[in-house]
């Protein structure tokens, strides 16, 4: 089994799945993707899918996809998708190991490559320890 680019927990899973059922018609699920804006320097994106992208990385949970922009791979690695609401605002927000900084808003962040020999390691690592 390969290495998964991102995870999501339970309550990012009901929300994509809310997502898909209220949208009706063709909708399948997400895609996940970052791009540049915003005063750190990228923001991530998260768009409804109707026609998968066959470059595209597929992550599930009970029933719920979420596709992954391979542009954006490097830089989501290790990363967990969750959904929160708080009195102020609604949203997927994103643990991300690659993340260096944000903005005061929250709205954007600075990333960076993941390291894949760092991850290999980790790997090797949790295979012989396992």
């Amino acid at each position: 089994m390969g290495f998964q680019v991102m995870s999501m927990t339970q309550a990012a899973a009901d929300r994509v799945r809310a997502i898909v059922d209220n949208a009706g018609g063709d909708a399948r699920g997400v895609r996940v993707g970052i791009k540049k804006g915003g005063c750190a320097g990228m923001e991530y994106t998260v768009d409804l899918v109707t026609e998968p992208n066959a470059k595209d990385d597929l992550i599930g949970r009970d029933g719920a996809s979420v596709w992954i922009d391979p542009a954006a791979v490097l830089y989501l690695l290790g990363t967990q998708m969750d959904f929160e609401v708080t009195k102020l605002r609604s949203g997927f927000t994103f643990t991300n190991p690659n993340q260096t900084s944000a903005c005061g808003c929250g709205e954007s962040v600075e990333l960076k490559a993941a390291d894949l020999a760092e991850l290999a390691r980790q790997k090797q690592a949790a295979g012989v320890s396992g």
